[in-house]
């Protein structure tokens, strides 16, 4: 059955429900003083108002339990008390103004946030029973952090410590494994976006805390600090101090924050190839190439192929070892022959190939422009051909006409492959613009997410 409340005021002392609690639009339902509401295997729809005073509510029993409805819940202390492994799943933005408290079981934030605001906490996390968000979902705290020393804003997990103010920080911890650009590569589940007022030269340091549960199958006495300014280019940043008993990783020495998580040390959260093409220059094919940081690099190979089956090494470069800057690389093919494919294969240290995307040759081009493939599920490519160094931007606008996505890059004069940053777009039709060489070079087409 459901409890539909229906009047504009109810006043609830201390009691056990074991149905749906339903607000209907235009309902109040309010918690006095410090009483407690007890949840036994049930959820909250709040389609009116929701008061928590100064009250516990508390999820208990065995069985899933949902937060949902058309209007945000306001908690003042929210108690996840769940036996079995059950969760309690968040369907809309939770605001938590006291402490979210865990005895057992979990909360899973299901893609949504939950707002500590600046006086919030989580107490008792552990093991058993902790915040999960493998489909995204962050949760959020306001401080200010003033020469901190082993300060750990609100129990989130990221203890911290520098010798300078920070000023105002906005730390967010979501629980979703982290992947570069290309959508490769895999983070323990959890990571830290750390965002202070003041972040220049701060030789701060950075203890990251982290379940068992959270490994997602990556070996813990491998692991390592990762950071990214823009969640999708990865830098290895090591680790200073580690103790897999106690699970955490600490650095120090750190300039500046941004978001943070541990991975293993070769997992391939760095993008390696940020750019390759070439360019026909009479008798010869100029290649180039670029990565945007490398680990225990060895050296470049340069294949060519008439079928994109069979490949032939034509030619060998050096690579850079260990590089946490954009290095760009160049091969001349002397003995071009017609209608050929060219990638790039990569050797690292240890033997271990990666290649590039694959280029089919294409001399006396004029400028071309395609879009692959289209429909598409998850990875979109445009193939750009340009007779000279440009600038592109690619813009993604909803069937509203809203822009949705904006990315800038860099082409070179030939055929460029440039991968379009589509994470997060729900199916439906789009249009996609491409402008280059300034503006003078335009191009609008309709892509659709399937």
């Amino acid at each position: 059955m459901k409890l539909k409340i229906i009047f504009c005021s109810l006043l609830i002392s201390t009691q056990s429900l074991y149905a749906q609690l339903y607000i209907s639009q235009g309902a109040l339902l309010k918690i006095t003083g410090n009483e407690l509401l007890t949840l036994q295997n049930t959820g909250i729809i709040n389609h009116g108002s929701f008061l928590a005073g100064a009250g516990t509510v508390s999820f208990t029993g065995n069985n899933t339990s949902l937060i949902s409805g058309s209007q945000q819940v306001v908690f003042n202390t929210l108690e996840i008390s769940k036996t079995n492994g059950s969760s309690v799943v968040m369907q809309v933005p939770v605001n938590v103004v006291n402490s979210a408290r865990f005895i057992t079981g979990y909360l899973d934030l299901n893609g949504y946030s939950m707002d500590l605001g600046s006086s919030g906490s989580l107490m008792g996390e552990q093991e058993n029973s902790h915040i999960t968000g493998s489909n995204g979902g962050q949760v959020l705290f306001s401080t200010i952090l003033n020469n901190p020393v082993n300060a750990n804003p609100a129990n989130l997990g990221a203890v911290i410590s520098c010798g300078q103010n920070l000023g105002p920080v906005l730390i967010r911890r979501g629980h979703k494994s982290q992947m570069n650009n290309y959508g490769i590569g895999n983070s323990v589940l959890r990571y830290y976006d750390i965002i202070p007022a003041i972040n220049t030269n701060l030789n701060a340091t950075l203890r990251f805390n982290y379940f068992d549960g959270e490994l997602n199958g990556l070996a813990e006495n491998t692991l390592v600090f990762w950071s990214s300014s823009d969640n999708l280019h990865w830098t290895n940043q090591d680790f200073t101090l580690g103790n897999t008993n106690l699970n955490y990783l600490e650095k120090t020495g750190i300039p500046s924050f941004s978001r943070w998580t541990i991975s293993g040390p070769n997992n391939p959260l760095p993008v390696t190839f940020t750019l390759f093409n070439f360019k026909c220059d009479g008798n010869k094919v100029i290649l180039t190439w670029k990565t945007a940081q490398e680990q225990n690099s060895s050296h470049y190979h340069i294949e060519r192929s008439t079928d994109a089956v069979s490949w032939f090494t034509i030619g060998q470069v050096p690579a850079a070892g260990n590089s946490s800057t954009e290095r760009s690389y160049f091969f001349n093919d002397n003995g071009p022959v017609s209608n050929c494919y060219y990638r790039i294969a990569q050797y690292d240290l240890d033997g271990h190939t990666t290649y590039s995307s694959i280029l089919m040759s294409a001399c006396n081009m004029k400028d071309n422009f395609t879009v692959r493939p289209n429909p598409f599920t998850d990875k979109l490519i445009i193939d750009l051909t340009s007779e000279k160094k440009s600038k592109v931007i690619i813009k993604i606008f909803d069937s509203k006409g809203s822009l949705v996505k904006k990315q800038e890059l860099s082409i070179l004069s030939g055929i460029n492959q440039l991968p379009v940053e589509s994470r997060g777009l729900i199916a439906g039709t789009y249009t996609l613009s491409v402008e280059w060489c300034d503006g003078q070079a335009k191009k609008t087409i309709k892509i659709i997410k399937q």
